[in-house]
């Protein structure tokens, strides 16, 4: 359902760009401000993308600098360093520097031309070079691995704010990427919780304006929600947000869609592992549904989707998704070389208690989607955790909540659009659960 509401909210009033500036590669004493003649900006995070990025498109007359355009100027030919700041019209800031990757001609005519750049994080460019790939052998927990990729072989100097694991995973680079191995290592961790193993893997790698996080899953969803939002189209609700509420959404649609066959191909609701041990000859297979799982997993909503008992997936022939995997023993176990020997039977990667979790968690995560528009607001980040609330199908919309769809939502995708006359922020929400918990003041 698609709000027909029309955008009036003072809060979608332009943002304040105070800084939109490109250095040139070939004087850095050469600068040139796009302020003036920028059309639109578009900001985007993502829990499912390694870095930020963001779209400029801009007006590039003739005397833009030494009396010629900027592609000429610069001149502009990528890897350029852009400064850019702009705040919302409650003073929230964002300030980041990105680089130009893209360079794309949007329109021209004989005064003047419309240029399209793509920007990205400096990580994402050190992330294609040749002197970044892990060369080194790791050992020890998943989350230093994560530190020490970032800080070391991206170079990063941003914050970074690294959930800690539980597990172990001994490997040797190999001359893979960064990025790659980030969230290769991200699939196999499992979060420590209060000391102790967490029920479940599934971690995020991921970068906000703040830095860069490495979150869990079940982290995700047990963090403070940030801000409730409502939205309600009926004609006596425009233009007010009831009292609790941070703000209204503009335009709001939930994906009603249902894939069972999917659903099942992927593993939502119950996997099969089998697992072979190649010093004794031995073989497991290793079940565990969604609804088995679901105790100390940290939930959105109160249920998981509940399927007719008929296709009761805890039988063994009956899993939708068999994994196999050859379990890893005595390969580069820590120590010197008699202990190596003493740990050769040791396991360097638990995969019976990892990957059947991983693959169920992970697809949890879009039982519920939602998109929703607000009026711009940069305080809000991708991994930030939000109550929503929306009507039900009901005669009266102002007194009735739904009950399913509303609650607790992370956000997975974030655009922050500012033009010369107005700014929004579009997110795309999700959760692993239904029904609402809580409410718009409480977690």
């Amino acid at each position: 359902m698609a709000s027909q509401t029309p955008v009036t909210s003072k809060s979608t009033e332009a943002a304040f760009v105070s800084k939109l500036e490109v250095k040139s590669n070939k004087d850095e004493s050469k600068t040139v401000s796009l302020t003036g003649g920028f059309v639109e900006l578009l900001y985007y995070e993502s829990i499912l993308q390694d870095t930020v990025r963001a779209d400029v498109v801009f007006t590039d007359t003739g005397n833009a600098i030494d009396e010629k355009s900027v592609i000429e100027g610069l001149p502009l030919v990528g890897t350029e360093e852009v400064n850019i700041k702009f705040a919302d019209t409650n003073e929230e800031e964002i300030s980041v520097k990105l680089y130009v990757n893209k360079v794309t001609p949007a329109y021209e005519d004989a005064e003047r031309s419309l240029i399209s750049i793509g920007l990205v994080s400096e990580e994402y460019i050190k992330n294609e070079l040749g002197g970044s790939k892990l060369n080194i052998r790791f050992d020890g927990k998943i989350s230093d691995h994560i530190d020490k990729i970032l800080t070391k072989f991206l170079k990063t100097e941003k914050d970074v704010d690294i959930e800690e694991t539980s597990n172990n995973y001994n490997f040797i680079g190999n001359g893979r990427k960064p990025f790659y191995t980030l969230n290769w290592l991200s699939k196999s961790a499992v979060p420590s919780k209060d000391g102790k193993k967490g029920d479940t893997s599934g971690f995020f790698l991921y970068e906000t304006a703040d830095g860069f996080k490495f979150k869990s899953i079940d982290a995700l969803f047990a963090q403070e929600k940030k801000k409730s939002f409502i939205f309600n189209e009926s004609p006596d609700s425009k233009g007010s947000v009831p009292a609790g509420y941070d703000g209204k959404i503009l335009e709001y649609k939930a994906d009603n869609r249902v894939n069972i066959q999917e659903k099942f191909q992927m593993g939502t609701y119950g996997t099969k592992l089998v697992v072979f041990d190649p010093f004794n000859c031995f073989y497991e297979v290793i079940e565990k549904t969604a609804e088995e799982a679901k105790e100390g997993t940290e939930l959105a909503g109160l249920d998981l989707p509940k399927l007719n008992d008929k296709f009761d997936t805890t039988d063994e022939k009956n899993a939708t998704r068999t994994t196999f995997y050859l379990i890893d023993k005595g390969t580069i176990p820590t120590g010197d070389s008699e202990e190596q020997v003493n740990k050769s039977e040791e396991q360097n990667f638990e995969a019976q208690q990892v990957l059947n979790q991983g693959i169920r968690r992970y697809n949890q995560l879009f039982s519920g989607m939602v998109t929703a528009t607000i009026g711009g607001d940069f305080s809000l980040h991708a991994g930030d955790a939000i109550f929503v609330d929306s009507p039900g199908l009901t005669a009266d919309k102002d007194e009735e909540l739904n009950r399913e769809f509303g609650g607790l939502y992370i956000i997975a995708d974030l655009c922050h659009y500012i033009s010369s006359k107005e700014t929004y922020t579009k997110m795309n929400l999700v959760r692993d659960s239904f029904g609402r918990k809580g409410n718009h003041t409480t977690r």
